[in-house]
This record gives C-alpha cells, structure tokens and sequence, in this order.
C-alpha cells in the first residue's frame, strides 16, 4: 500500500495500493517483547505457548496462545514483533506508528503442532503474521477499521473457508484496557483485534463505509470471535440494494 494514493471508495473510504513488497532482509528494530508478554498475562490470562518463528522477514512475529479462562470461553492469539519497527503513517494519522494484533478463536480451535499443519487450522496464524509484516514490507500502515482483501483477486483463506479478507477493529472481548501498552515516553503500542469477514461484507464496506458494515455487524451481534460459517448478513443487505 501506498500512503500517496487518494483513489477513494464510494463509502468514503481511501483504497491504499499495496505496492511491490520490499525484498527479504533479516529482523530488524526494537524487540518490545517482554513488555508484551506481560500485557497479555496482566489482562487477557497466563500465556500457555508462544508460536516462534524460524525463519523471519523484516520483523520476527512471535504469536502468543492465550486458552480459555477465567469468564473468557474463546483462546486468544497475540502477536508481537509488529511494533519492532514503527509504521510509516500519513501526516493526517493520530494513532501511534506502534501496532499489534490479536485474533479470537473458539476455545477448542485445533493448536497442536500436527493439527496446524493443516491449513484450515493454521490459517487465522498465517493472517496474523501476513498482517503484522505488512505495514513494513509495504511501506505503509494499518489501523482501525482498515479492510485488507486476501490478495488481488481476494482469495478465500483455506480450502472450506469462505472468509477471503479481514477488517481491525477494537478488541471488543477484552478489558478495554488491554488496547494500548505504554512502553516508555517515547513508544505506545496499540493493539487491535483482526476480524475475518465474508467477499460481501468487504464489498459493503468499500460501498457504504466501515460505519454501515459495524454497524450491521453488531445489529447480528457478531463480533471479533472466529466463527466459521458464522451468518453472513452482508448477503442481504446487499441483495436488496439497487445495482
């Protein structure tokens, strides 16, 4: 994406092109990873396992397993490496160029090592790290209510999946304190949560703006919980609409 680009939505939202990614180079920058590590613990739960990755491109993005408990039925996946490196952000941008993501699943999403080697489990890891490499390869930044489309034509994520894109939005199942981590007087570091979203829902969202697609979404009382197969209300909404 390019943050040069004013081709605009007929919803009013900025369409950023996403450009040539950078080539590969080794992880660089700021490692905020124990502050993380205890953000996560303080608000969200005790982290039972930490996705490491092997080899890195740009920034290392560990993902962090959070599994049910307390009143929080669902396991929650956190990255963190994102925020190493700040965000090349617009000049009209009021939001820290420090960014990190979290993703909520059912509480018995497969995570076993053998079980992610299918790309139905893995898939909502694979968006993750896709996302949290993004701003840096390209250049560019992502923040709330940004659409990003799985590619160009937007493909579905995994074989039997019908999400092929996902919009950030606050983490709405979590303390409401746990979306921003103050490093020092210099880093701030917000977190937002990654909700995968049906080929009709970014299509609404393009047409009529984030504000009518959240706003439909939470009169279905669908939030920032992974639901396969979960009711798709963009269908129609926008069957009913004139071409």
């Amino acid at each position: 994406m390019s943050n040069t680009g004013d081709e605009m939505s007929p919803g009013g939202s900025r369409i950023l092109d996403h450009g040539k990614a950078s080539d590969f180079e080794p992880p660089r920058g700021h490692s905020h990873g124990a502050a993380i590590s205890a953000h996560i613990e303080h608000h969200l739960g005790p982290i039972a396992n930490v996705l490491h990755e092997i080899v890195s491109d740009t920034v290392r993005v560990d993902i962090h397993v959070v599994p049910p408990c307390g009143d929080c039925p669902n396991t929650r996946l956190v990255t963190s490496g994102m925020s190493d490196l700040p965000m090349q952000l617009p000049d009209d941008a009021e939001v820290s160029p420090y960014l990190e993501l979290m993703l909520t699943l059912p509480g018995d999403w497969p995570l076993d090592h053998a079980q992610l080697q299918d790309e139905r489990n893995y898939w909502p890891i694979r968006l993750l790290k896709t996302l949290a490499r993004l701003p840096h390869k390209h250049n560019t930044w992502l923040g709330l209510t940004h659409t990003v489309p799985n590619g160009d034509p937007a493909q579905p994520y995994a074989p039997g999946v019908a999400f092929d894109g996902a919009i950030l939005l606050l983490a709405l199942s979590a303390p409401e304190d746990f979306d921003t981590l103050v490093v020092d007087d210099d880093t701030s570091i917000e977190f937002l949560s990654v909700v995968p979203l049906y080929p009709q829902e970014m299509a609404l969202k393009l047409r009529e703006g984030a504000d009518a697609l959240i706003d439909l979404l939470s009169d279905n009382d669908i939030g920032d919980v992974i639901e396969p197969g979960r009711h798709n209300p963009a269908r129609e909404h926008l069957s009913g609409l004139p071409a």
